[in-house]
């Protein structure tokens, strides 16, 4: 929530949001971090993924969880966490326990594991019956670079499935998937997939500020960012509203004369 009111800003989308969303990752925060962060982060985190398999060995776990319930921050477990599950055939396990918790969202991912596209649509469509499912595409490998055509096909696939968002993987590093490993961004790669998918059904995994800036600059203020850390939310939104020199001029441009 914005305290100075006298400026012209960019129109934010209110939440719950569809479009605008910020994911923040949570690689082991505690309760009174986590409370710190929302009070202060108030209207700005729209959910939070407990990083890859986090959850496991987190023992503070249900207390995280009941901090994000108060503050109405809707919580999922990283992707890796289910893809160890599918591995093990543990997914009824899995998802018992996650209901036993009262999570509500659920990633499904296939990026550090071997996974017919057929079956990945399958665990869409069966999480999608008691969970909002959020469908992650990309390998967490660098040397693994799937053609554009492919992620497209995919990525409608998976939302077809059930899925509410498709998830661009960037890794929490921000050097995998539809970026290289220097952190530069594949523009044609996302050039071809808004062609083809509508904005508001993707999510960009962005952990690095650049490339937030990237996508503020290529889509507006109300673009869904993801893999965000947790000291970034505050500064995201600044880049989202022009009020950091990296998009200060995009959205204001220079003064009148």
């Amino acid at each position: 929530m914005q305290t100075v009111t006298f400026l012209n800003l960019p129109e934010r989308t209110p939440q719950p949001r569809e479009t605008g969303i910020s994911m923040v990752i949570d690689s082991g925060l505690v309760p009174a971090e986590i409370d710190g962060l929302l009070a202060n982060g108030r209207g700005l985190v729209d959910y939070v993924k407990l990083g890859w398999g986090t959850a496991v060995v987190t023992p503070l776990l249900r207390e995280k969880l009941e901090v994000y319930s108060r503050h109405g921050v809707p919580v999922c477990f990283g992707g890796t966490f289910f893809e160890i599950a599918y591995l093990q055939g543990k997914v009824d396990d899995y998802i018992a326990f996650a209901k036993d918790l009262g999570i509500t969202m659920m990633e499904i991912s296939d990026g550090s594991i071997e996974m017919p596209a057929e079956e990945k649509l399958r665990q869409i469509e069966r999480f999608a019956r008691d969970f909002r499912v959020l469908s992650e595409f990309g390998s967490k490998d660098v040397a693994v670079v799937h053609a554009p055509s492919k992620w497209v096909r995919n990525m409608k696939a998976e939302l077809e499935a059930g899925a509410w968002k498709s998830i661009a993987e960037g890794r929490e590093s921000g050097t995998a998937g539809m970026y290289r490993d220097t952190s530069e961004l594949r523009t044609g790669l996302v050039d071809e997939i808004v062609e083809n998918i509508p904005q508001e059904s993707l999510l960009w995994e962005a952990p690095q500020k650049h490339q937030q800036a990237w996508f503020i600059k290529k889509f507006g203020p109300n673009v869904n960012l993801g893999n965000i850390a947790a000291r970034d939310i505050i500064p995201l939104e600044t880049l989202r509203l022009g009020l950091r020199g990296d998009t200060l001029q995009h959205f204001h441009g220079a003064r009148p004369a």
